[in-house]
């Protein structure tokens, strides 16, 4: 138990020995200097490697095991015998008598009133279950029946050592427990120290004391005497992770979140698609509860397709089909009741309408009755230019429909019909989709009653992008075939873009989709389009899209559109394969540790109870960032697989993208659903988490969850390592600059040259910053995925001398803590306060000189947007014909996102530099490294990693 032992691939096997003494810390991943420069690193995987760094040189012993299991066993196995040395069994056996054992034991006395010593297996069956409700019971039972079968006992009774035996075996979870002896500083409990070095490190928890870590453990931790002594044990420990505390998605957007003051067409609004019915589209019945279903789900826009029906009611169904029929009547009482249930935010009713005039006015006076004045009908105010907000119409049921023009004078006159059924009729004979609109529009006559009804809805028919521009009003709505709009979005995906900064664009599914199944939403949402209609009865992953993106503002029904898609000058084309200009992509690290109790899928008879699960993580977005990536499969074992497998994914557009995990069963007839989360990407919450999965119909599965660590960084700039696969960080030379491009309007580019300099200023801030921190990070052992409290958390044992007095101490009397050496230190401490130096270098240089720089590019800015409305006659003037005047238009408004997008990637670099030095000061106070008196309480804390600085910022980068 002394030294460790290899057999080495050259002659001298003394030398192959390391002592146990000598070891300085076991270091998980690819993070020394031999797996970085290793030509084979990229076939290795990060969770199978891992180092042994020893001797006073830090020298390392870089090894991989065959599986993440392996290696997760020899890292808590060194890490034990590091903390314990020869005495490490000896920790082992008493750790019998533990907390945790004492606990579990006390459980089994409250049972054994009579002191028998022995309980029944009913009992014991029971116990466990209720302690650990994912556990089956048919498992704990077999789990029984084999210890009594290998100490040849027989009968139904359960001794106090059988029961504490099980108990372990059932309910310790090894990935917990690996994580719980990483961050002990005895490996068997978790003190309050150590539990604000987790939260703070790891889960990014702000403001966090040990108050709060005794909160916690008083909240989780089961035994009692971990509760007096303020220590969380593997249990507590378990409890917590598995609680609401770590699930995945961030609590705060549970509520509403986002700028609800925007016009209407600033939103994605949650759809729709005959909400009347529950089955297909072509037999099935209509029923109200497809209503009521909607609406509770946070539906903003709801479908009545209106018929005469007898005794002169209106009835809704789809026309020219064989489904039923509900009264118009019974659907308003439904939508009156339940249209705020789960928003306060305005519902928008499309009425298709192939009433009589007689029938209309039976309509007006049901909707005027019931609904009174939650309906909306103000006249649109004609000086304005855009819609109103969700926060004006809050309480509001707007009408989408036909209305008369203002020109007509009589009680009636005649519009256009849009009609869906008729459309699905005629296509059931002939598949038409190469003419999207060739079913030719029937004229009807509309009544001025019902017409009055029509605000801010106004349906119209779209013609094309240059015509809508020139005469379409704010208030007129266009309703766009799933064809006709897929067509569009290839075609002319920024003139798509643009449209919908203004007009409402309203996108239904094909006719024929006869089996109501659903389109991709995200197709359109990438296009702008706010109403993207869902057939809500049809579950699967276009509606878990649906439902997973509209969680993430209080699922009130709206999201905000990102600022790309809502700025009147800005370049966004929804098919970019490439990064979006002006937004900075992020990596997304995730690694799939474990899953918990996987139902077997429903209808599969043929295995049995065995379950062999794999987990898909999808990413949803626009076509540069949909990916996916499977793990291996875990055999027969749903209850309790482990995957440990990490993945990463490049985000180009955040603010658009989705994650998506399914747990699918591999079978080889065909693999089967188990369960689900989608979760929109700005509601990820990063550090160790648990996804709660759900059914194919949504529904939460009791107990069944995925276990995850997700990280999420900036992307560094840089493409693949060349060569030997050595840490890439591109120097300035080969550094690539944000390019602005010609318009061939000589002013015009006057003023964007003079953008040219502080842009490369501005990246050559944010790259040195950027790959001084990676550099440091990497001395200290950790990849770039980490944050720089756990560098320091990390590097801080290494600041101890053999006595504990520290050989480095950090200064934090200054803005940019400085590291001070005392007395002579190793090479290896030098060379890391060395780094950090220049670490901070970077980072005072950032601070100090990016608001000159920022001003700068905000100046440019303003400069050629004097040149924005009157391009055209100044291209005219300059000889510029129509092609190339339409390019000088695009370039400007490339330029002007990419100057935008520059400074905000500036002011977001500062942000995260002044996050960077909170993380130092922080991680310094709380391992005791500051210099005493330094520890200035001023500082704020920091914020949870990574939160989205706030949209609508002001134009100062320091606010």
């Amino acid at each position: 138990m002394q030294s460790l032992r290899w057999e080495p691939s050259k002659k001298d096997s003394e030398k192959a020995k390391i002592d146990i003494k000598s070891i300085k810390e076991v270091r998980t991943g690819k993070n020394t200097d031999i797996f970085r420069s290793n030509g084979i690193s990229d076939q290795i995987s990060e969770d199978c490697a891992f180092s042994v760094i020893y001797g006073e040189n830090y020298e390392s012993l870089d090894l991989v095991a065959n599986s993440a299991d392996v290696a997760n066993i020899w890292v808590t196995g060194l890490r034990y015998l590091i903390s314990y040395g020869k005495h490490t069994l000896d920790m082992l056996e008493s750790s019998q008598d533990n907390m945790r054992t004492s606990w579990v034991s006390q459980m089994f006395s409250e049972i054994d009133v009579d002191n028998l010593g022995h309980i029944t297996l009913c009992n014991a069956v029971q116990c466990i279950r209720n302690l650990n409700p994912g556990l089956k019971t048919s498992k704990i039972e077999l789990k029984f029946k084999e210890l009594h079968k290998s100490k040849d006992t027989a009968g139904t009774e359960v001794t106090r050592e059988e029961f504490v035996e099980v108990f372990h075996e059932l309910c310790t979870r090894p990935e917990i427990y690996f994580l719980l002896v990483q961050f002990s500083s005895n490996k068997e409990f978790l003190d309050t120290k150590d539990l604000m070095m987790f939260l703070e490190a790891e889960q990014g928890v702000a403001h966090i004391n040990e108050e709060i870590s005794l909160e916690i453990i008083h909240k989780y931790e089961p035994s009692k005497e971990g509760q007096e002594k303020g220590w969380l044990s593997i249990d507590g420990f378990t409890n917590y992770l598995m609680s609401p505390d770590c699930y995945i998605f961030d609590p705060e957007h549970k509520k509403v979140c986002q700028d609800m003051k925007q016009p209407l067409s600033h939103y994605f609004i949650n759809s729709s698609h005959n909400t009347y019915l529950i089955e297909d589209q072509f037999r099935g019945p209509s029923d109200i509860t497809g209503y009521i279903r909607a609406l509770k789900m946070g539906c903003r826009s709801v479908e009545l397709d209106v018929w005469d029906g007898p005794d002169n009611e209106p009835v809704i169904y789809t026309g020219h089909t064989m489904t039923s029929q509900i009264v118009f009547r019974s659907v308003i009482d439904i939508i009156n009741k339940y249209a705020f249930f789960a928003s306060e935010y305005p519902l928008i009713l499309c009425l298709e309408n192939h009433c009589s005039i007689k029938q209309q006015k039976v309509m007006v006076q049901h909707m005027k009755k019931i609904l009174g004045d939650k309906l909306y009908t103000t006249s649109p105010n004609v000086e304005e230019t855009y819609l109103p907000s969700p926060d004006v119409l809050k309480g509001k049921i707007l009408i989408k429909a036909k209305k008369l023009s203002s020109s007509c004078s009589g009680m009636e006159g005649d519009v256009t019909d849009e009609d869906e059924g008729a459309e699905m009729s005629q296509r059931m004979g002939k598949e038409n989709a190469e003419q999207p609109n060739s079913v030719p529009a029937k004229r009807f006559q509309l009544c001025k009653e019902l017409s009055e009804l029509v605000s801010i809805c106004k349906s119209v028919q779209f013609k094309e992008f240059q015509v809508s521009f020139q005469v379409q009003k704010y208030w007129e709505v266009c309703s766009f075939n799933e064809v006709l709009a897929s067509k569009y979005a290839n075609e002319n995906p920024g003139d798509f873009v643009n449209y919908n900064k203004r007009f409402l664009a309203r996108v239904f599914p094909s006719p024929m989709r006869i089996d109501s199944s659903n389109m991709n939403p995200q197709d359109f949402w990438k296009c702008g389009c706010q109403i993207v209609a869902m057939n809500f009865q049809t579950p699967g992953l276009m509606m878990d899209l649906n439902i997973g993106w509209f969680s993430q503002n209080g699922n009130c029904g709206y999201v905000l559109r990102p600022a790309i898609m809502r700025e009147e000058v800005s370049f966004f084309s929804a098919n970019t394969k490439d990064s979006v200009p002006g937004v900075s992509p992020q990596l997304l690290h995730i690694k799939i540790i474990s899953g918990q109790n996987f139902p077997k899928p429903k209808g599969s008879g043929a295995k049995g109870d065995v379950v062999d699960p794999y987990v898909y993580v999808e990413i949803h977005g626009i076509p540069a960032d949909c990916a996916e990536q499977r793990t291996k499969t875990v055999h027969q074992n749903g209850d309790t697989p482990i995957f440990d497998e990490s993945f990463e994914f490049q985000i180009n557009l955040p603010e658009l993208a989705m994650v998506r995990f399914v747990v699918l069963d591999d079978d080889y007839i065909g693999d089967e659903f188990i369960g689900q989360y989608t979760i929109p990407f700005e509601c990820l919450q990063t550090g160790y988490r648990h996804v709660p999965l759900q059914s194919l119909t949504g529904e939460v599965l009791a107990h069944a969850s995925l276990f995850v660590h997700v990280a999420i960084t900036n992307r560094r700039g840089g493409g693949k390592p060349h060569k030997r696969g050595l840490s890439v960080r591109k120097g300035k030379k080969s550094r690539e600059y944000a390019s602005l491009r010609t318009l061939w309007i000589k002013t015009v580019d006057e003023v964007f040259k003079n953008a040219q300099p502080p842009i490369r200023d501005a990246t050559d801030l944010r790259e040195n910053m950027q790959n001084a921190v990676v550099s440091f990070k990497e001395l200290c052992g950790l990849s770039s995925v980490a944050n720089l409290m756990q560098c320091m958390v990390a590097v801080s044992p290494r600041f101890l001398g053999p006595d504990n007095t520290p050989l480095v101490v950090l200064n934090l009397n200054e803005q940019y803590p400085t590291m001070e050496l005392q007395g002579i230190v190793p090479e290896v401490l030098k060379k890391i306060v060395t780094t950090y130096d220049t670490m901070m270098q970077s980072l005072k240089a950032l601070l100090e000189n990016a608001d000159a720089v920022y001003e700068k590019i905000v100046h440019c800015q303003k400069a050629a947007m004097e040149f924005h409305e009157h391009l055209h006659s100044i291209g005219t003037r300059e000889g510029l014909k129509e092609r190339k005047l339409q390019k000088a238009v695009e370039s400007f408004t490339w330029n002007i996102t990419i100057l935008k997008g520059q400074a905000d990637l500036l002011k977001y670099a500062k942000n995260e530099t002044l996050e960077n030095l909170k993380q130092i000061h922080f991680a310094a106070v709380s391992c005791g490294l500051n210099k005493p008196g330094t520890e200035n309480a001023d500082v704020q804390k920091p914020r949870r990693s990574l939160e989205v600085i706030p949209e609508k910022a002001s134009d100062e980068p320091g606010e």
